[in-house]
């Protein structure tokens, strides 16, 4: 597979304004949001902006606060014709990874090129991918193991315009879901995924990515379609593992050699800085 590394831009509801010690300073439609962000160890480039913020998150004793000033607890904002609900949530969070752009533009591309497939969202949140997928006529699976992410999606998708019906929202541990569709003999044109480092699924079910990655894999590859065009997208985000350790994971599992995995980057606007902010790996089969 190719190494490259995606980078995403600044759009019209999205900037990352500046960056640095061990903070961002980002901009969601109108409001301007302090996170930490331990990968930026330089010093910030524009230090008067940071006074323009209307809401900081930061650790005080192991425990996580957003300091606020003239801000709502959620707002509504666009990429593209997507429209989603931006949400200052307890860890830190906003419901959007904004470095998914380029991952959402690809969805939509492979979605296109296929007639009406059938695509799997494991590990959905707040269900922006999935959007992305039903907007180009996919009938989209969004598997998450919180009601309250599974609420949030469908909160995002009445927003977006998706009629009820084009996304099945399902409440249960990813990989629960995924063998037991492998047992059944579903088969999916599509399949993407962003799982944590560690998680619960509904019924108390643990996740851990060292452990369950390589099961969760051996499951998807058997619901998966060999067809030309279908695809397969894997999502790292602090995982704790570098670009090559999720290459060889899939590979091993899919014995793909076509495709494309690296770092996902957050470019700051109007500089030549970016912000590494995830891995992925992607494949679409081509025979």
């Amino acid at each position: 597979m190719n190494n490259i590394n995606l980078t995403s831009q600044p759009w019209q509801d999205y900037e990352l304004i500046d960056s640095g010690d061990n903070r961002k300073l980002e901009r969601y439609g109108s409001y301007i949001v302090i996170r930490p962000e331990t990968q930026a160890i330089w010093k910030p480039a524009r230090p008067k902006d940071w006074k323009r913020a209307n809401a900081e998150f930061s650790w005080i004793e192991g425990k996580g606060a957003w300091q606020k000033k003239n801000i709502p607890q959620s707002w509504e904002i666009s990429w593209e014709d997507i429209r989603f609900t931006v949400r200052l949530t307890s860890f830190k969070h906003t419901g959007v990874f904004p470095e998914q752009t380029v991952n959402w533009q690809w969805l939509r591309e492979r979605v296109a090129a296929l007639k009406q497939p059938k695509v799997l969202n494991l590990f959905g949140y707040t269900g922006i991918a999935s959007i992305a997928a039903a907007k180009s006529e996919a009938q989209v699976t969004h598997v998450d193991a919180s009601k309250q992410s599974n609420a949030w999606a469908k909160e995002n998708a009445r927003l977006s315009g998706i009629s009820e019906g084009n996304i099945r929202y399902i409440l249960e541990d990813a990989l629960k879901f995924t063998e037991r569709e492998a047992r059944r003999g579903a088969i999916y044109d599509g399949i993407i995924l962003d799982p944590p480092a560690f998680g619960r699924g509904p019924k108390g079910e643990v996740w851990k990515i060292e452990e369950s990655i390589p099961r969760l894999l051996t499951a998807i590859k058997s619901i998966l379609s060999s067809k030309p065009g279908s695809f397969f997208l894997l999502n790292g985000y602090a995982a704790g593992y570098s670009p090559q350790s999720f290459l060889q994971a899939v590979e091993s599992s899919f014995g793909e050699k076509k495709g494309e995995y690296g770092e996902l980057l957050i470019q700051e606007a109007g500089s030549d800085r970016s912000v590494p902010a995830g891995i992925y790996v992607r494949f679409t089969r081509t025979s």
